[in-house]
Protein backbone atom coordinates (compact mmCIF):
# COMPACT_ATOMS: atom_id res chain seq x y z
CA UNK A 1 0.00 0.00 0.00
CA UNK A 2 2.84 2.39 0.88
CA UNK A 3 3.51 4.84 3.68
CA UNK A 4 0.64 6.61 5.49
CA UNK A 5 -0.38 10.02 4.14
CA UNK A 6 0.52 13.16 6.12
CA UNK A 7 -1.65 13.61 9.24
CA UNK A 8 -2.68 9.95 9.00
CA UNK A 9 -1.60 7.47 11.66
CA UNK A 10 -1.57 3.71 11.16
CA UNK A 11 -0.99 1.01 13.75
CA UNK A 12 -1.40 -2.75 13.86
CA UNK A 13 -3.58 -4.28 16.58
CA UNK A 14 -2.59 -7.43 18.44
CA UNK A 15 -4.87 -9.45 16.15
CA UNK A 16 -3.11 -8.00 13.03
CA UNK A 17 -6.02 -5.67 12.15
CA UNK A 18 -4.98 -2.38 10.55
CA UNK A 19 -6.19 0.63 12.57
CA UNK A 20 -6.26 4.17 11.12
CA UNK A 21 -6.48 7.55 12.87
CA UNK A 22 -7.06 10.58 10.64
CA UNK A 23 -9.12 13.75 10.35
CA UNK A 24 -10.44 12.17 7.14
CA UNK A 25 -12.04 9.26 9.01
CA UNK A 26 -15.81 9.22 8.93
CA UNK A 27 -17.41 10.12 12.26
CA UNK A 28 -19.92 7.29 12.39
CA UNK A 29 -23.05 5.69 10.98
CA UNK A 30 -26.21 7.77 10.83
CA UNK A 31 -28.56 6.87 13.68
CA UNK A 32 -26.64 3.65 14.41
CA UNK A 33 -24.64 3.99 17.60
CA UNK A 34 -23.86 0.28 17.89
CA UNK A 35 -22.38 0.02 14.38
CA UNK A 36 -20.35 3.17 15.01
CA UNK A 37 -19.04 1.77 18.28
CA UNK A 38 -18.01 -1.47 16.56
CA UNK A 39 -16.21 0.42 13.78
CA UNK A 40 -13.81 2.20 16.14
CA UNK A 41 -11.35 1.22 18.84
CA UNK A 42 -10.33 4.08 21.11
CA UNK A 43 -10.78 6.61 18.31
CA UNK A 44 -9.01 4.44 15.72
CA UNK A 45 -10.96 3.20 12.68
CA UNK A 46 -11.01 -0.60 12.42
CA UNK A 47 -10.46 -1.32 8.72
CA UNK A 48 -11.31 -5.03 8.78
CA UNK A 49 -8.04 -5.66 6.92
CA UNK A 50 -5.02 -7.47 8.36
CA UNK A 51 -1.50 -6.33 7.64
CA UNK A 52 1.86 -5.22 8.95
CA UNK A 53 4.32 -2.33 8.69
CA UNK A 54 7.61 -3.31 7.06
CA UNK A 55 11.05 -2.09 8.10
CA UNK A 56 10.68 0.99 5.87
CA UNK A 57 7.32 1.97 7.33
CA UNK A 58 5.26 0.79 4.37
CA UNK A 59 1.85 -0.70 5.12
CA UNK A 60 1.41 -4.20 3.68
CA UNK A 61 -2.14 -5.59 3.51
CA UNK A 62 -2.20 -9.38 3.74
CA UNK A 63 -5.96 -9.98 3.51
CA UNK A 64 -9.22 -9.63 5.36
CA UNK A 65 -9.01 -10.08 9.12
CA UNK A 66 -11.77 -12.71 8.91
CA UNK A 67 -9.52 -14.93 6.76
CA UNK A 68 -6.55 -14.83 9.13
CA UNK A 69 -5.22 -18.01 10.79
CA UNK A 70 -3.45 -18.01 14.15
CA UNK A 71 -0.40 -20.11 14.91
CA UNK A 72 0.42 -21.56 18.31
CA UNK A 73 1.25 -18.60 20.52
CA UNK A 74 -1.20 -16.30 18.76
CA UNK A 75 0.85 -15.03 15.79
CA UNK A 76 -1.55 -14.45 12.89
CA UNK A 77 -0.97 -14.99 9.17
CA UNK A 78 -2.95 -15.00 5.94
CA UNK A 79 -2.60 -18.28 4.01
CA UNK A 80 -4.06 -16.68 0.87
CA UNK A 81 -1.42 -13.93 0.97
CA UNK A 82 1.45 -16.43 1.03
CA UNK A 83 -0.15 -18.80 -1.49
CA UNK A 84 -0.69 -16.00 -4.00
CA UNK A 85 2.96 -14.97 -3.82
CA UNK A 86 4.16 -18.52 -4.26
CA UNK A 87 2.00 -18.91 -7.37
CA UNK A 88 3.75 -15.94 -8.97
CA UNK A 89 6.50 -18.50 -9.64
CA UNK A 90 6.17 -20.14 -13.07
CA UNK A 91 7.15 -23.44 -11.44
CA UNK A 92 4.39 -23.53 -8.81
CA UNK A 93 0.85 -24.34 -9.93
CA UNK A 94 -0.81 -24.59 -6.53
CA UNK A 95 0.17 -24.06 -2.90
CA UNK A 96 -1.70 -24.81 0.30
CA UNK A 97 -0.54 -23.34 3.62
CA UNK A 98 -1.01 -24.88 7.05
CA UNK A 99 -0.15 -23.65 10.53
CA UNK A 100 -3.32 -23.13 12.55
CA UNK A 101 -2.43 -23.88 16.18
CA UNK A 102 1.04 -24.97 15.05
CA UNK A 103 4.48 -23.52 15.87
CA UNK A 104 5.33 -22.72 12.23
CA UNK A 105 3.94 -22.59 8.69
CA UNK A 106 4.17 -25.49 6.24
CA UNK A 107 3.11 -25.93 2.62
CA UNK A 108 1.90 -28.58 0.21
CA UNK A 109 3.06 -27.66 -3.29
CA UNK A 110 1.89 -28.69 -6.75
CA UNK A 111 4.50 -28.07 -9.41
CA UNK A 112 3.57 -26.70 -12.83
CA UNK A 113 4.04 -29.76 -15.04
CA UNK A 114 4.64 -27.79 -18.24
CA UNK A 115 7.16 -25.26 -16.96
CA UNK A 116 9.00 -27.64 -14.65
CA UNK A 117 9.01 -30.26 -17.41
CA UNK A 118 10.66 -27.79 -19.82
CA UNK A 119 13.15 -26.82 -17.10
CA UNK A 120 14.04 -30.50 -16.57
CA UNK A 121 14.39 -31.25 -20.29
CA UNK A 122 16.75 -28.29 -20.75
CA UNK A 123 18.97 -29.83 -18.07
CA UNK A 124 18.71 -33.37 -19.46
CA UNK A 125 16.80 -34.60 -16.40
CA UNK A 126 14.73 -37.64 -17.47
CA UNK A 127 11.20 -38.19 -16.18
CA UNK A 128 8.05 -40.01 -17.25
CA UNK A 129 5.04 -38.82 -15.24
CA UNK A 130 3.97 -35.99 -12.94
CA UNK A 131 4.72 -38.27 -9.99
CA UNK A 132 8.21 -38.99 -11.28
CA UNK A 133 8.97 -35.34 -12.03
CA UNK A 134 7.61 -33.99 -8.75
CA UNK A 135 9.81 -36.27 -6.65
CA UNK A 136 13.09 -35.50 -8.44
CA UNK A 137 15.77 -34.08 -6.10
CA UNK A 138 16.62 -31.38 -8.64
CA UNK A 139 12.98 -30.27 -8.74
CA UNK A 140 12.83 -30.16 -4.95
CA UNK A 141 15.87 -27.87 -4.98
CA UNK A 142 14.27 -25.69 -7.66
CA UNK A 143 11.09 -25.21 -5.61
CA UNK A 144 13.14 -24.66 -2.45
CA UNK A 145 14.81 -21.66 -4.10
CA UNK A 146 11.42 -20.30 -5.20
CA UNK A 147 10.11 -20.56 -1.63
CA UNK A 148 13.21 -18.85 -0.27
CA UNK A 149 12.58 -15.92 -2.62
CA UNK A 150 9.08 -15.52 -1.19
CA UNK A 151 10.32 -15.95 2.39
CA UNK A 152 12.84 -13.15 1.89
CA UNK A 153 9.96 -10.69 1.52
CA UNK A 154 7.88 -11.97 4.44
CA UNK A 155 8.13 -11.14 8.15
CA UNK A 156 9.56 -13.97 10.26
CA UNK A 157 6.16 -14.97 11.65
CA UNK A 158 4.90 -15.65 8.09
CA UNK A 159 7.89 -17.54 6.69
CA UNK A 160 7.43 -21.11 5.44
CA UNK A 161 9.59 -23.53 7.45
CA UNK A 162 8.88 -26.86 5.73
CA UNK A 163 7.18 -28.05 2.55
CA UNK A 164 6.59 -31.10 0.39
CA UNK A 165 5.85 -31.70 -3.27
CA UNK A 166 2.60 -33.59 -3.65
CA UNK A 167 2.72 -36.65 -5.92
CA UNK A 168 -0.51 -35.68 -7.73
CA UNK A 169 -2.22 -32.53 -8.92
CA UNK A 170 -4.97 -31.20 -6.69
CA UNK A 171 -8.23 -31.65 -8.57
CA UNK A 172 -11.83 -30.45 -8.30
CA UNK A 173 -12.96 -33.97 -9.29
CA UNK A 174 -11.26 -35.23 -6.11
CA UNK A 175 -12.94 -32.43 -4.11
CA UNK A 176 -9.56 -30.88 -3.29
CA UNK A 177 -10.49 -27.73 -5.21
CA UNK A 178 -13.78 -25.96 -5.80
CA UNK A 179 -15.09 -25.77 -9.36
CA UNK A 180 -13.71 -22.23 -9.50
CA UNK A 181 -10.24 -23.47 -8.57
CA UNK A 182 -10.06 -22.42 -4.91
CA UNK A 183 -8.31 -24.77 -2.51
CA UNK A 184 -10.48 -26.57 0.03
CA UNK A 185 -7.99 -26.27 2.86
CA UNK A 186 -9.82 -28.25 5.54
CA UNK A 187 -10.66 -31.08 3.13
CA UNK A 188 -7.02 -31.25 2.00
CA UNK A 189 -5.90 -31.22 5.63
CA UNK A 190 -8.03 -34.26 6.40
CA UNK A 191 -7.02 -36.09 3.23
CA UNK A 192 -3.27 -35.59 3.65
CA UNK A 193 -3.10 -35.48 7.45
CA UNK A 194 -0.28 -38.07 7.55
CA UNK A 195 1.92 -35.91 5.32
CA UNK A 196 1.05 -32.71 7.17
CA UNK A 197 1.77 -34.24 10.58
CA UNK A 198 5.15 -35.37 9.26
CA UNK A 199 6.05 -31.73 8.58
CA UNK A 200 5.55 -31.03 12.28
CA UNK A 201 7.86 -33.83 13.38
CA UNK A 202 11.45 -34.94 12.88
CA UNK A 203 10.45 -37.29 10.05
CA UNK A 204 12.35 -36.68 6.80
CA UNK A 205 10.20 -38.75 4.44
CA UNK A 206 6.86 -40.53 4.30
CA UNK A 207 6.06 -43.69 2.35
CA UNK A 208 2.78 -43.36 0.47
CA UNK A 209 0.68 -46.11 -1.08
CA UNK A 210 -2.67 -44.97 -2.39
CA UNK A 211 -5.19 -45.27 -5.20
CA UNK A 212 -5.82 -42.46 -7.64
CA UNK A 213 -8.37 -42.01 -10.39
CA UNK A 214 -7.08 -40.87 -13.76
CA UNK A 215 -8.96 -38.45 -16.01
CA UNK A 216 -10.09 -41.33 -18.24
CA UNK A 217 -11.83 -42.89 -15.23
CA UNK A 218 -9.34 -45.69 -14.65
CA UNK A 219 -8.19 -46.41 -11.09
CA UNK A 220 -4.50 -46.89 -10.45
CA UNK A 221 -2.33 -47.51 -7.42
CA UNK A 222 0.81 -45.53 -6.74
CA UNK A 223 3.61 -46.11 -4.30
CA UNK A 224 6.20 -43.45 -3.60
CA UNK A 225 8.23 -41.73 -0.91
CA UNK A 226 7.48 -38.07 -0.24
CA UNK A 227 10.34 -36.09 1.24
CA UNK A 228 9.87 -33.34 3.83
CA UNK A 229 12.03 -30.36 2.87
CA UNK A 230 13.31 -27.87 5.42
CA UNK A 231 13.54 -24.22 4.39
CA UNK A 232 16.65 -22.77 6.02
Amino acid sequence: VGKPLPRTLVKIADDQEVLVHSDANFVGYFNDFRATEEAFHGGWLKTGDAGYLDKDGHLVIIGRKADIIKKKGGDAFSPDFIETRLKFSPYIKEAVMFGEGRPYITAIINIDMGNVGNWAEERMIPYTTYLDLSQQKAVEDLILQEIKKVNNNLPDLMKIRKFLLLYKLLDADDEELTRTGKVRRRFIYGLYIKLIEAMYSNINDVKVKTKIQYRDGQIGEIETTVRIINVT
